[in-house]
């Protein structure tokens, strides 16, 4: 059984499947050798949390568990004679293959963006961040102007985290949407409270506001007022997510992002030995329960990593009750609510009829993902460090 990627759909698979006695031999194929907790990344950024934290290695999650980590990519599936083709030469045969890829950065084809905006999803990306708010604090000068492209979650939580570690400097935070309003598709309560946090950190909001284009200094960007040239110390990208599978031969069918189209057991449509799981699933007939009263709604998976927690389990099992022919479950989406993080120890919840903002929401939401961290010895440790820095 062979696992492509090691994000929260492929890793929590994979340990979901490790849970069961006389699980097959598990492969999980994935070049990077740690794997990042995305919701907790803004912490990593603040210094709240650390690294080790926030982005375990692969192999010490994998200790013990039978599941075997290959730090290559795949670059070919060839479905007819199962088998998968990586980056580093390899040819290795599956009975089942899980396609758990996840999502990069989409660029839209804007000059400049590729070359000089950063990024917010890797290590790598936290690290240059963290540099350059560093250089901001150290050698202040007039005009500082830190541009936040996509005013979605990320967009958000990411401004309020630098307007608190940019406190104090000349440093402008601007927020910059495309669209209408910030936050379009969350809770009324959390865009409420984001709207504050940005409001009290003097983010400005610049809606309705395309970028035109992207240079090492400046920022083109076309608004209401027509076009406009902004000097910029660094604009960070958040706005969009491109679909990348590795190339698949038969092809199989994919929406117009290029998304593979799932069965609601998440088996891929057309193919019987492979699945997907995540961001790169666009999982047809999906039954999605709210914790309103009523039956179950018709509708899109949101792109976040609660989607990808529910799904491995219901993956897992999945792919077990194929190896002997059985029925498979149709996947059903639970939306348990929705956390952000605005600012430096505080943060904003909402779900089942519960709202909660400020430091409290911060704890709560901690809390809550010390849960949804990969594998029990590491929430274990997690917890230790967090009880060992408490106040005495």
């Amino acid at each position: 059984m062979v696992i492509i990627g090691g994000g929260f759909g492929g890793l929590y698979t994979a340990l979901a499947l490790a849970e069961q006695r006389q699980h097959p031999p598990i492969l999980l194929i994935e070049p990077r050798d740690r794997f990042l907790f995305l919701p907790l990344l803004y912490e990593l950024l603040s210094g709240e949390l650390r690294s080790w934290e926030v982005a375990p290695r692969y192999d010490t999650l994998l200790a013990g568990k039978g599941v075997a980590w290959l730090q290559d990519r795949v670059d070919r599936i060839d479905a007819t004679s199962r088998t998968v083709h990586t980056r580093g030469g390899r040819q290795l045969r599956f009975s089942q293959l899980v396609i758990a890829c996840g999502a990069t950065t989409a660029h839209f084809g804007i000059p400049g963006v590729a070359e000089h905006a950063l990024g917010f999803r890797t290590l790598a990306e936290v690290e240059r961040l963290q540099k350059l708010v560093q250089q901001l604090r150290q050698n202040q000068r007039p005009l500082q102007r830190l541009a936040v492209v996509g005013a979605g979650a990320s967009g958000v939580e990411l401004a309020c985290k630098l307007a608190d570690l940019l406190a104090g400097t000349n440093t402008t935070i601007e927020l910059l949407e495309q669209g209408s309003q910030l936050l379009p598709q969350a809770r009324a309560f959390n865009r409420e409270q984001a709207e504050r946090a940005l409001r009290q950190r003097d983010v400005r909001l610049r809606t309705n506001t395309k970028v035109a284009a992207v240079s090492s200094d400046t920022l083109d960007v076309v608004g209401p007022g027509g076009r406009e040239q902004l000097s910029a110390s660094g604009v960070i990208w958040t706005a969009g997510l491109r679909f990348e599978p590795p190339l698949i031969e038969p092809a199989p069918p994919s929406d117009s992002r290029g998304r593979l189209l799932c069965e609601p057991s998440l088996r891929l449509e057309g193919q019987h030995q492979l699945f997907a799981i995540g961001d790169i699933a666009a999982v047809t007939g999906n039954a999605h329960d709210t914790q309103e009263a009523g039956s179950p709604e018709q509708r899109s998976l949101p792109l976040n990593a609660q989607v990808a927690f529910q799904q491995a389990s219901c993956l897992a099992r999945n792919l077990l009750v194929a190896r002997s022919g059985g029925p498979l479950e149709p996947f059903r989406y639970r939306d348990l609510g929705e956390m952000m993080s605005l600012g430096v120890g505080e943060a904003s919840l909402t779900g089942g009829g519960f709202t909660l903002a400020g430091p409290a929401a911060f704890q709560l939401r901690k809390l809550a993902y010390l849960t949804r961290l990969p594998g029990r010895s590491h929430q274990v440790r997690v917890a230790a460090g967090w009880l060992a820095n408490l106040p005495g």
